[in-house]
């Protein structure tokens, strides 16, 4: 049977490394040990960061229902039981959404939530 040597795969392994570590400085852009490092770092923190943006959205629509609840007389957790109470099934992105765009609409639900409350 023939030998079968590395240096196509190694080679096409380089180069895929180091496309995704375009725009690095240094050496991290151009030596294949360090940018493997780097990009490989930099997969890690891309990954925990999609977690991370979905508790930090949270976390802001949470702040702006809160905001827009105390102007209307009422505490973000008692709004969320009244509105649970009353079954009146919205998120908290859709909250949010109407806190800052209709304030109208979300006057009217922090009735209905303090009625329930």
């Amino acid at each position: 049977m023939a030998r079968i040597k590395g240096a196509i795969n190694a080679k096409k392994k380089h180069k895929r490394v180091l496309k995704l570590a375009k725009g690095y400085r240094g050496a991290r852009s151009k030596q294949y040990r360090i940018a493997k490092q780097s990009v490989m770092r930099a997969m890690a923190s891309a990954f925990a960061g999609r977690k991370q943006r979905k508790r930090d959205m949270r976390r802001l629509w949470i702040t702006r229902i809160n905001a827009a609840a105390r102007i209307n007389g009422i505490s973000y957790s008692q709004m969320m039981h009244g509105l649970k109470v009353a079954g009146i099934d919205i998120n908290r992105k859709m909250l949010a959404e109407l806190a800052v765009n209709d304030a109208a609409g979300f006057a009217a639900l922090a009735e209905m939530a303090k009625a329930n409350a």
